[in-house]
């Protein structure tokens, strides 16, 4: 029997984040060992496995999988179990690891690097899609492979820029390995296998099973794969907080990009640090420190300032902006906004590098 079939029989009952895979190894290190246990019924089951899990095991067996493996080595599809030597290292970590991992693209980038995630906001603002853009970009310059989830926002903003340097990254996606979600990231994801990077899943392709909890369950790998977690910009309630979550959990230092006080974009971020959850993230330097790696640039590049890339607010007062120094009550004079508008639109524009403040709250463009 190709042992590669156990495992998928194994994983396949047990379904993703399974809280006992790591107990199920200890005890069954070759899972066809488990088959021929159950099949001759002359040892009790592991009392960890749940009844549907015993259920699915004794009702089906590892040859019900060729088929399945056959599809995968013909679409280029690899299948990594944690009993093989290119399986991820830092993924052995984790009590609920995967029994079986489905990859595309170069499988190599999986072991021996630096690793780097990079999450946040779905909805980010222009300031946390340059911030998260900057420093992936400069940290992969450096080397560093960035760790994301191929979602709309600040994980693709990540992805994006290590394409830009050149360097490997890996997206773990929350959806079948043949799916990509959303589908505007198609071609972002080509370029992530073509650039020796990697995309994997839990789910095999054509996966049709529970949906719900799918995204959530694969945080768990950004933080299990990632030395350092980075958090770009979040709201306080967010999916990336349970990634944070996971990354404490198994010891991953938290590190966060400030933002404005006037951004909800900003607050779960702002939170982190505050609590003492996360350090701050002001360049890559920070990041590479965590990791004891120098960097002869640590400093993210400065893109040159796009007031288009602002919002609406930011570019009319920015539009009544120039040299000489403008008060609050000036500018909403002049923009007919109110002046805590005024005020968020000056902080925005002072985050993404379009103006500067000065003594009694009044502000200059640069």
């Amino acid at each position: 029997m190709d042992k590669t079939l156990a495992w998928l029989w194994l994983a396949d009952a047990v379904g993703s984040g399974c809280q006992y895979a790591q107990e199920l190894l200890t005890l069954y290190p070759d899972p066809a060992e488990l088959y021929d246990a159950l099949r001759a019924g002359t040892e009790a089951p592991p009392a960890c496995l749940t009844p549907h899990a015993l259920a699915q095991l004794r009702d089906t067996t590892p040859f019900d999988y060729e088929e399945r493996l056959d599809h995968c080595l013909l679409s280029g599809i690899d299948v990594l179990t944690p009993d093989e030597g290119v399986y991820p290292d830092r993924l052995r970590d984790l009590t609920d690891l995967p029994l079986a991992l489905y990859v595309t693209g170069d499988i190599a980038c999986l072991n021996g690097r630096r690793y780097v995630g990079m999450v946040g906001t779905r909805r980010p603002s222009a300031y946390g899609r340059q911030a998260a853009f900057d420093l992936s970009l400069e940290m992969a310059k450096q080397g560093a492979v960035i760790v994301s989830g191929l979602a709309d926002g600040l994980d693709s903003e990540g992805h994006r820029a290590a394409v830009e340097a050149g360097t490997p990254t890996v997206a773990f996606l929350g959806t079948a390995i043949d799916t990509t979600y959303p589908a505007a990231n198609v071609k972002l994801r080509q370029r992530i296998e073509k650039g020796g990077g990697a995309v994997c899943s839990e789910y095999p392709p054509g996966y049709q099973g529970k949906q719900k909890g799918t995204f959530l369950a694969r945080n768990r790998l950004i933080a299990g794969l990632s030395e350092v977690l980075c958090v770009a910009e979040a709201r306080i309630r967010s999916g990336t907080l349970n990634t944070v979550s996971h990354a404490e959990s198994l010891g991953r230092p938290v590190l966060a990009v400030p933002g404005s006080i006037y951004s909800a974009q900003s607050q779960g971020t702002n939170e982190l640090l505050r609590s003492g959850r996360a350090g701050v993230l002001c360049q890559a330097a920070d990041v590479l420190a965590c990791m004891g790696v120098e960097s002869e640039s640590a400093a993210p590049e400065q893109s040159a300032f796009a007031v288009e890339q602002t919002s609406p607010d930011a570019q009319a007062v920015y539009a009544a902006l120039g040299p000489t120094p403008k008060g609050v009550d000036e500018l909403a004079a002049a923009t007919g906004l109110s002046a805590s508008r005024v005020l968020a639109a000056c902080t925005e524009l002072e985050l993404y590098g379009g103006a500067q403040s000065q003594p009694g709250r009044r502000y200059v463009a640069l």
